[in-house]
């Protein structure tokens, strides 16, 4: 069996929102905020990285 890599998005927004993103069978929406000094975060439910475009290069 093979497990997916996690999703990378990148977003406009140091606070943004995350629901698993497939309708009912996705997560609870969470809202997190991207830390300044590394520009990302990763989702605690499905692993997602959201990527601020500011740190698209470093990804």
């Amino acid at each position: 069996m093979v497990t997916a890599v996690p999703e990378t998005k990148i977003v406009d927004s140091y606070r943004v929102a995350c629901d698993g993103g497939e309708g009912a069978l996705g997560h609870p929406r969470v809202w997190l905020q991207i830390p300044h000094e590394h520009g990302w975060v990763e989702c605690p439910y499905c692993d997602c990285k959201l990527v601020h475009k500011d740190f698209e290069a470093r990804a």
